[in-house]
């Protein structure tokens, strides 16, 4: 897929497309990983909606200003670090307005590898849109993984606050968790 290109062909999105149910999906993505994830969870979810799909690397996160539904994708890189093109653009996730919009993260991280920072990166962006009025949806349990350590948890320390992806050591855990957290963000977004 070409960078810059929603996944849809609709290339002219207008300020309606949260009316229209779509949803966007926004992702950095150093090694492909976290592209790669973001076009399973696009293809899953465009089955039932309208998802369009951009890298930051080379789109304006300021389009999330057109949509009431956004899933964001971020790498956590070696000792709980920013991935590069989220840290490039990290100031101006804060010129958006966040209030009333629904968001989901997914991360990716690995646990075995660095397990004190595991999906750091996800807790970060989660903190980031949560303070500037999102609401968010999409956390998953962290039963079944093993780490130390991570920025990404609820208070309680039983979910992360997004979908953990784990392409290092638990690779083969991937599809059937993107599935399961597909259907379950479909159902929190409330998209009709």
């Amino acid at each position: 897929m070409a960078p810059n290109t929603p996944l849809n062909s609709n290339e002219s999105k207008d300020t309606t497309a949260a009316q229209r149910g779509t949803i966007a999906l926004f992702y950095g993505s150093s090694t492909c990983y976290t592209e790669i994830a973001a076009e399973k969870i696009a293809q899953i979810l465009n089955e039932k909606y309208t998802v369009d799909i951009f890298n930051i690397a080379t789109s304006p996160i300021k389009t999330a200003e057109r949509y009431q539904h956004i899933i964001l994708g971020i790498p956590t890189w070696d000792y709980g670090e920013l991935q590069e093109d989220w840290e490039n653009i990290w100031d101006e996730i804060d010129a958006i307005n966040w209030v009333g919009k629904t968001v989901a993260i997914y991360g990716l991280g690995d646990q075995e590898g660095y397990p004190e920072w595991f999906q750091d990166a996800l807790g970060y962006l989660w903190t980031k849109v949560d303070s500037l009025g999102a609401s968010t949806v999409g956390f998953t349990p962290v039963a079944g993984y093993r780490f130390s350590a991570s920025k990404a948890l609820s208070p309680d320390g039983k979910f992360f606050l997004g979908l953990a992806l784990d392409e290092d050591s638990e690779f083969e855990l991937s599809e059937q968790r993107i599935a399961d957290w597909c259907r379950q963000i479909a159902e929190e977004f409330e998209v009709e």
